[in-house]
């Protein structure tokens, strides 16, 4: 017997098709292009969802006695929980920088007005801060808490009750 390859056998590898070098690159190819689709798709699904949420997040909420009295027992279990962790500082909410009306320019700079550049349930949330939370000695703070690209992205709106000392 001959230990040269025959045509028959040159495709086949033991027991598994064996594939050319051309066809090999060709799958990777595809592959990859999948991989391209699925992450394209993926990235739109999330731009629609972001578009949702603005949408969602730039009209106010309907303040009935019965939404502020849920919101105020979801916040102070969630107070709760926070200072059973040795915390002093929550995100109470996080939204995206189109919501300021600076694009949140006055909050990466810290500045004494950030709350008015603040439109939707940021700003509802920001009074409800003044009016419920403030009197009772909560602080709240607002920060870029994300940069995408390097630029300014979603805003974190943040309640704490650190000392005054602090």
């Amino acid at each position: 017997m001959s230990s040269q390859a025959t045509p028959t056998n040159a495709a086949t590898l033991g027991d598994e098709g064996f594939m050319a070098a051309a066809d090999l690159r060709a799958y990777m190819t595809e592959m990859s292009m999948a991989n391209v689709s699925q992450e394209l798709q993926a990235m739109d699904r999330a731009e629609k969802a972001r578009a949702e949420l603005m949408k969602s997040l730039a009209e106010p909420v309907k303040l009935t006695p019965e939404f502020v009295s849920a919101l105020i027992k979801r916040l102070t279990s969630s107070i709760r929980t926070a200072a059973l962790r040795g915390e002093t500082e929550m995100m109470v909410m996080r939204f995206p920088n189109q919501l300021c009306t600076d694009k949140g320019r006055a909050i990466n700079n810290a500045e004494e007005g950030w709350p008015d550049t603040l439109t939707g349930r940021p700003r509802q949330a920001y009074e409800f801060w003044r009016e419920h939370l403030r009197p009772q000695g909560y602080g709240l703070s607002s920060m870029i808490i994300e940069w995408p690209g390097g630029l300014p992205g979603d805003v974190g709106l943040f309640l704490n009750w650190k000392s005054a000392k602090a």
